[in-house]
């Protein structure tokens, strides 16, 4: 095969390809496999080009020992690391071994990897701590405490307390599951949202009340139904109205509005409070799973550090989204739009 026809089947395919000569140089590449590595690369030796020592060692296995190999090739940008995954093939050119690389974006498959890794170590984290302190407290009634009455009740009421936790922790993982796995199916029945929302706050008025908070509810009149998961907005509401009331230390009241958001034929629910609101290298990262402004507040308040990802998911299922807005001293503001068709 002339270099020619070599050049023609390298451009035809979309993937970059490298093509490491008898000399150990990079003969050719296609469009791809430059833009990749840059045009002068092209003729200089390939270890110059991709310094990576996994790669250079594959490539060395294949052109003096016939050996195909794979390995990793990371390029870091100003915003993100992209990932490839390079497979070296040996070829044989008149006699003369050279070796082919091609490279495949792996970026995707290790950030779902790493977030998986991240998620177990997160679940496994949430857990050890109330396990932890239920061993100890066990420890403890089975010991020291076995015969004192008023230790006993304290240490059960604290066993009771790491239960919920965990029990907690593990409804609301269940509910993402739950929650992930129908996100590509979009609800279709008719819910009026406004009176959705006003059983919700009847239901949490009692609870805002015995925080100290006033919790008010102002939807305008007449708003038609929508398509939606009536259960999953509820949920939305509940998780929203809650965390308001929890950190509403300032202004001791939350309002929750219902109103259409005209400009992009939405419907649009707000639930704002009047705390302490939060920084803004916070609110990005709001809706991870785990992630928690103050944990130990969070956690002291029943939190799971899931409720905010849950919302996401059931807003996103709705085909709809979710904005939130805060300002240090100024209370914070959480928004869902939801279409109306």
């Amino acid at each position: 095969m002339d270099g020619r026809q070599l050049d023609d089947i390298l451009a035809a395919v979309p993937l970059p390809m490298v093509l490491i000569g008898a000399r150990e140089q990079i003969t050719t590449a296609n469009a791809a496999g430059r833009a990749l590595l840059g045009e002068g690369q092209i003729g200089r030796h390939y270890a110059i080009g991709l310094r990576q020592p996994a790669l250079l060692a594959a490539i060395g296995a294949a052109l003096r020992e016939g050996v195909p190999g794979q390995a990793p090739y990371e390029v870091i940008g100003p915003s993100a690391t992209v990932t490839w995954l390079v497979t070296v093939t040996p070829l044989s050119n008149a006699g003369r071994p050279e070796a082919l690389c091609a490279f495949q974006d792996v970026t995707e498959q290790e950030l779902i990897g790493a977030f998986r890794r991240d998620f177990v170590a997160n679940v496994s984290h949430e857990l050890r701590s109330p396990l932890t302190t239920l061993v100890s407290i066990i420890d403890t009634l089975k010991g020291a405490a076995r015969d004192d009455p008023a230790a006993r009740e304290r240490f059960l009421t604290a066993m009771q307390h790491e239960a919920q936790r965990m029990a907690r922790l593990v409804r609301d993982l269940l509910s993402l599951s739950r929650t992930e796995a129908e996100e590509r199916r979009r609800p279709t029945t008719q819910v009026d949202v406004a009176e959705l929302a006003r059983a919700v706050t009847d239901t949490l008025r009692p609870q805002a009340e015995a925080a100290g908070v006033a919790l008010e509810l102002a939807a305008t009149p007449g708003l038609p139904p929508i398509p939606a998961d009536a259960d999953q907005l509820t949920q939305v509401l509940q998780n929203l109205i809650e965390n308001a009331v929890k950190y509403d230390t300032l202004g001791r009241q939350v309002t929750v509005r219902v109103h259409p958001e005209q400009a992009e034929e939405m419907l649009r629910i707000d639930v704002v409070d009047q705390g302490e609101g939060i920084e803004p290298q916070h609110l990005p990262r709001l809706t991870e799973r785990f992630y928690r402004v103050d944990r130990s507040r969070s956690r002291g308040q029943g939190g799971t550090g899931l409720g905010l990802a849950i919302v996401k998911h059931i807003v996103n299922r709705h085909r709809g989204r979710l904005a939130i807005a805060s300002e240090r001293g100024r209370g914070t503001t959480v928004s869902v739009f939801l279409p109306t068709a």
